[in-house]
Parts: structure tokens; C-alpha cells; sequence
């Protein structure tokens, strides 16, 4: 049969394609350090997983595409008391992850051939999405501070993407930067996505949504939340988008004929861990890895490893060693047995992203031993 031309020319994203391999090495009996991606270590919170429990034996059924009111109206509660953000329960829709909240937003408040503004290096399935959709996506080097004249320097756009805190290099925005956002926003027209799914990650910096200091239904701005990383809840694929209520009908129009509601475990694992707050020792415990890991990379010349002030990777420039990250990325895999993301799959070549949140702090130390290892050997000639 013949692959229709919207999907012909994509390709899988190269983060879950490069965690697929990861898997099928480890199938095959060759071991593997994996740095490629952030999976916590950690349990899901005790609170989620006994309500889980508890559930588990009651009859469940299908909620509304939406999700139940009674999630909605818990996250509703949520949001005003640790977001500022003033919402009802027909602005919030629950989704498999941010990626559906994302993928569906993007659906519903573009057309083909309109301009999406996505910051570079980026979470790459921002880029695959509006490129699905057929969007015309502008990169921009995302820079040290936004400032009102790096957001004047832009063009126009229908939307801007923003991640906050960010992937892979962990900046927290300040309320300042988040207001030369909001004012380029204003005066261009242009709609905002925010992803805030790593908002409990801020090692340092306080995290700030950006619907909590503007008139969000006005200016068009959709607020994506997961469970994934700020809870250590990876698996069980549950967030959320806070949006105007016709965006957020639009997005229930898409959702049923694709997934109809999320499951009405995840839902109530979802509620319970937002009502709960931080998981508990987490960021200490997140705090710990990245000091020990930039530790260990701080007197290599070849490598640049800034501590990131949120979030659960290591943005590191190997400049100074290659610029073909990904050719830099496949021969540590096949040679020392450790994978790491190339920038390049982020948009940005000469760096690599390494999550460091995986397994035990020895597998941790040992991963980040022989990847440096095997720098050192291209450093001198014998890789």
C-alpha cells in the first residue's frame, strides 16, 4: 500500500527513536548505560500509588473526552493555588501527556502554511508537530535573557512555543523575560504555548507561569502540564492544557475520535499528585547527580558543562572535540557502551544532552567515567 504524502517524509523522533535502540541493545544482552533520556529513578508518590491501590478493584468506566469533572475541578484548584492561574473546569482538558495536549493545541489554532516560533535547542517534538501539521516553523537561538529587543527582532508569527523551564538547557524565565513575551504577543497578535511540564524542577530560579501575569483568555495563551517529570510519573502518560474554552472544545473534538478520555487510572493518579505538591526529596536527590556529574566533566578541556538551573538533563558543549555530535554520539555507543542525545537531534550540533536521573548514582559515575574516557582517547588520537 502507498504511505500518504503527509507522512511520507517524516521520520520518528529521534529522542524515542534513539531510546528504541537503547531497549532493543539492551534485549539483545549488550549492556548499556542509557543518558539519552530522563526516566526518575524514583516511585511514582506514595499518595498516587496508594490511591491506585485503592482503586483498582472498583468498576471503572469511560469518563468525558475532557476528562472527569471532579479531575478537572481538583486541578482547577490547583492551578489558582500554585500557578495563579484563575480557571474553569471547560478550560482544562486532561490528555495522554503533553505530547497529545500539544500536538492537538497546535491542531486547532492553526492552518497550513502559518508561522510557528520554536526556540533552538528545543524539545523535539515541537518541531515534528507543527511540521506534521504542515506549519512553517521558525527557529531562533534562544537567548541568555529576552529582552524586549530580542523579542522585537523577531517576525511576525501566528504562535510562539515556549518551555518553561526548558529542555534541554534548564533556563527558568524570569517574570521580566515572561513579560517581553507577553508584550511582543500583544502587539504582534500572536498565540502562546506554554509547556510547563518540568515546573517543579527549578534547582534554582522560581518558576512562573506566564498565563499568571496577563489576561490569558485575551491574549490566546494554552498552558500544557504532565505528570512525567515534575511527579516521576514517565509511565503513566497523563497531563493537561489549560486554554480559552472554545480552544479547549476545539481540542475535545479532535480527542474523540482519537483517544476518547485518558485512562481513569492515570486521571486520579494525575489528581491525587497535583493535589499532593512535590514529590518528596526529589530535587534534592536531582541536585545531588547534576553537582556530582559537572563535577566530574570540570576539568576536561574538551567538554563545557554548566550546572542547569532546573530540570533532568545536562546541556554539554563538546565543541572543542567535535561538531558532528551525532557521529560523536554513535561512536560512544558502539564503543563504550554509553548513549547520550546529539544537539543536533534538538537542533543545535556541537552539544550533547545527557539525563542523569536514571538508575543509581553508581551507574551514574560510571556512565559519565566512560564517556569522559572516551573523550580523552579522541583527544589524543586514539579513539
Amino acid at each position: 500500500m502507498k504511505i500518504s504524502k503527509r507522512i511520507a517524509s517524516a521520520r520518528p523522533l529521534a529522542t524515542t527513536a534513539l531510546h528504541g535502540r537503547v531497549e532493543a541493545m539492551h534485549a539483545a544482552g549488550r549492556p548499556v548505560i542509557d543518558f539519552s533520556i530522563a526516566i526518575s529513578h524514583l516511585p511514582a508518590p506514595a499518595a498516587v500509588r496508594d490511591a491506585v491501590h485503592a482503586a483498582i478493584d472498583a468498576p471503572l468506566a469511560y469518563t468525558s473526552v475532557v476528562g472527569a469533572d471532579t479531575v478537572r475541578a481538583s486541578l482547577c484548584a490547583r492551578l489558582a493555588r500554585d500557578n495563579g492561574i484563575d480557571a474553569g473546569i471547560d478550560e482544562v482538558i486532561v490528555t495522554n501527556g503533553a505530547k497529545q495536549a500539544l500536538f492537538e493545541a497546535l491542531y486547532v489554532l492553526t492552518d497550513p502554511g502559518q508561522r510557528v516560533i520554536v526556540f533552538r535547542p528545543y524539545w523535539p517534538a515541537y518541531v515534528a508537530s507543527a511540521q506534521l501539521l504542515g506549519l512553517e516553523v521558525v527557529l531562533v537561538d534562544l537567548p541568555d535573557e529576552i529582552t524586549a529587543a530580542s523579542m522585537a527582532a523577531l517576525a511576525p508569527a501566528h504562535l510562539i512555543i515556549l518551555n518553561n523551564p526548558h529542555n534541554p538547557t534548564g533556563k527558568v524565565y524570569t517574570r521580566a523575560e515572561l513579560g517581553h513575551v507577553r508584550d511582543w504577543a500583544l502587539a504582534c497578535g500572536a498565540g502562546v504555548i506554554v509547556d510547563e511540564s518540568y515546573e517543579l524542577m527549578a534547582f534554582e530560579g522560581a518558576h512562573t507561569s506566564l498565563a499568571a501575569l496577563c489576561d490569558w483568555r485575551g491574549l490566546g495563551v494554552v498552558s500544557l502540564f504532565s505528570t512525567s517529570q515534575s511527579y516521576a510519573m514517565m509511565g503513566w502518560r497523563i497531563g493537561f492544557a489549560v486554554a480559552p474554552a472554545t480552544v479547549i472544545e476545539a481540542m475535545q473534538v479532535l480527542q474523540g475520535p482519537l483517544t476518547a478520555a485518558a485512562p481513569a487510572l492515570s486521571q486520579l493518579a494525575m489528581q491525587t499528585a497535583f493535589a499532593g505538591g512535590a514529590l518528596d526529596g526529589m530535587l534534592d536527590d536531582y541536585r545531588h547527580r547534576r553537582d556530582l556529574a559537572v563535577a566530574m566533566c570540570a576539568d576536561r578541556a574538551w567538554i563545557t558543562m554548566a550546572a542547569p538551573a532546573s530540570g533532568p538533563y545536562l546541556w554539554a558543549d563538546v565543541r572543542a572535540l567535535a561538531t558532528d555530535t551525532a557521529a560523536f554520539a554513535e561512536a560512544l555507543l558502539e564503543h563504550a557502551g554509553v548513549a547520550v542525545m546529539p544537539g543536533e537531534a534538538l537542533g543545535v550540533a556541537g552539544f550533547i544532552r545527557l539525563g542523569y536521573i536514571s538508575d543509581d548514582v553508581a551507574t551514574l559515575v560510571e556512565g559519565i567515567g566512560k564517556m569522559l574516557a572516551f573523550g580523552d582517547a579522541h583527544v589524543r588520537g586514539n579513539p
